[in-house]
């Protein structure tokens, strides 16, 4: 399935996505992606599909597997579904991002007792649609600067996220990638410091 022809340009831009909401963009192979978080402690849920073939996409799961950890290390492979990288991480001044939990949706907003909430399905929904793109199906994020205990007992609990502000994580694109970005609007745990703030994305190329 061709999406985008590729443009071997490469543009560069940096732009905000608001607290709670969500943005959709074209990286190209070998640029670079800095995610930054703004004021800290905001969780940004990425989600990324080959710009070619939306039904090869990032999944955590195969994730955890290639790099053998819950949290991937410098130079570290985000693969698809297909076990390809997609990403390489090249930076990181945090250490803590989140392979294990979905992204919030307006079930479990309903769970909460709000019939009425953004979340970072709709967001990324409606970034996609924004776009014209509509996707096979959405699936689960790599949650950037969210902080997931492990537990002895194997429990998991969401904890307040370690990021302070202008923390970042950068990414070099190892494919062409339809990115997809949700600003988590989850203010109702202490999980997610019960505020929501904006994420800055910066695409650039290095030699």
């Amino acid at each position: 399935m061709l999406l985008l022809k590729s443009d071997r340009e490469a543009p560069e831009g940096e732009f905000t996505i608001r607290g709670g909401y969500g943005k959709a963009f074209r990286i190209y192979l070998g640029q670079f992606l800095t995610v930054t978080d703004v004021r800290g402690q905001q969780v940004a849920d990425f989600f990324a599909f080959n710009a070619y073939d939306l039904r090869e996409f990032l999944s955590p799961h195969h994730t955890r597997l290639a790099c053998g950890r819950l949290v991937p290390p410098i130079g570290a492979c985000l693969v698809s579904n297909r076990r390809r990288s997609m990403f390489t991480l090249v930076r990181d001044t945090v250490g803590c991002h989140d392979l294990l939990m979905p992204a919030c949706d307006p079930a479990l907003y309903a769970g909460y007792g709000v019939s009425v909430h953004r979340s970072c399905v709709e967001n990324a929904t409606e970034a996609l649609r924004g776009i014209g793109v509509s996707v096979p199906r959405l699936y689960d994020p790599v949650n950037l600067f969210m902080n997931v205990r492990v537990h002895p007992d194997k429990g998991l609990s969401i904890e307040q996220p370690l990021s302070k502000a202008g923390d970042y994580v950068a990414w070099r694109a190892t494919m062409d990638v339809l990115c997809v970005f949700s600003a988590c609007p989850m203010d109702l745990h202490a999980g997610h410091r019960g505020t929501v703030s904006d994420i800055k994305v910066r695409i650039h190329n290095e030699p």
